[in-house]
């Protein structure tokens, strides 16, 4: 299952992320927010983050306007390695090397076609598990 929230400013894109995974089979479970009215990033970013964290979901996606709060509002979480993330090779990257949980995208920033190209690739790396990576990883608590 991945969980999904976002703010205001990363709506429009949500919206698209949720079709992507509509259309793709995969289970969600969308932590709002709900419509286009101003709210408050971290509680989104925190409430996908705990999902994760407690092993409740299997990943994350965020999303704001510029995918930098809500990021760091979900690395407040104990657990969570949230990567922002503007092209799919960054993507690659952090489930590869990082073990990334959630991943962050700037509604703002990216358009749809590179953000769903980002999401898939994010969902579909799995960790490399090479030792030295996994040595890294475990510095990250």
């Amino acid at each position: 299952m991945i969980a999904i929230g976002c703010d205001h400013g990363g709506y429009d894109l949500k919206v698209e992320v949720l079709k992507y995974l509509e259309e793709k089979g995969l289970e969600y479970k969308d932590f709002g927010c709900m419509d286009k009215s101003s709210v408050d990033y971290p509680i989104y970013g925190r409430a996908v983050a705990e999902a994760v964290a407690a092993g409740k979901c299997e990943k994350g996606i965020v999303i704001c306007t510029t995918g930098i709060g809500i990021s760091i509002a979900a690395n407040k979480v104990q657990g969570i390695r949230c990567a922002l993330c503007s092209d799919t090779l960054s993507a690659k990257m952090t489930r590869l090397h990082n073990d990334a949980n959630v991943l962050a995208l700037g509604g703002g920033m990216i358009g749809t076609n590179l953000a769903l190209d980002i999401v898939e690739m994010f969902l579909n790396t799995p960790f490399s598990e090479e030792e030295k990576h996994q040595r890294r990883v475990n510095l990250l608590v």
